[in-house]
């Protein structure tokens, strides 16, 4: 079982792809199972959601508490949170920042592996606004290959619409082609 863990900010869409995730990998004949952690509902407010993928049922119903994948969609929350507790060893940290995955080798334990993309300016240049979600799902797919650009395109169209969609699918495929990984 893939167990997949996102921190993000109210309004950024970290709901969104944890569900755009499950719904491609059960579009593709396996389990999955998707859902969020929040208090009290408002844009700006840290939010925590979490996606589980395995080839059969799934029985659990609680919080990922030992994710081998984190996506970070806002990289203000580093200073807030780490972002690696409970991962498993070998284990993917995926963070929407400038900086590269050398930048962060020190403060990141050496068993974890380290992917960073520039989300925020891909989803600007591509969408016109700085909502990150699908971005980073291309970063995920790059460095995991639990689903692929091919599971998630129908999922995602059908969730945004065909012109949204499309535009959607260039910043996924974007950063699928500029995410920079380490480990």
């Amino acid at each position: 079982m893939q167990e997949i863990r996102f921190h993000g900010r109210g309004g950024q869409g970290a709901v969104t792809s944890a569900e755009l995730i499950a719904i491609a990998a059960i579009n593709k004949g396996q389990s999955a199972q998707a859902f969020p952690s929040f208090g009290p509902e408002r844009r700006g407010a840290p939010v925590v959601a979490f996606c589980r993928v395995d080839d059969k049922k799934i029985n659990i119903r609680a919080k990922v508490y030992d994710p081998d994948v984190v996506i970070v969609l806002d990289p203000g929350l580093l200073t807030l949170l780490d972002p690696t507790e409970g991962m498993k060893e070998g284990g993917f940290l995926i963070i929407n920042t400038k900086k590269t995955p050398e930048e962060f080798a020190e403060s990141v334990n050496p068993d974890i592996r380290i992917a960073t993309v520039d989300a925020d300016k891909i989803a600007f240049e591509e969408l016109g606004r700085v909502i990150v979600n699908t971005t980073l799902i291309g970063a995920f797919i790059k460095a995991t290959g639990i689903i692929s650009i091919e599971d998630i395109k129908e999922p995602l169209l059908e969730r945004f619409g065909a012109k949204l969609g499309a535009k959607n699918m260039k910043a996924l495929e974007r950063a699928y082609k500029e995410v920079v990984i380490k480990g």
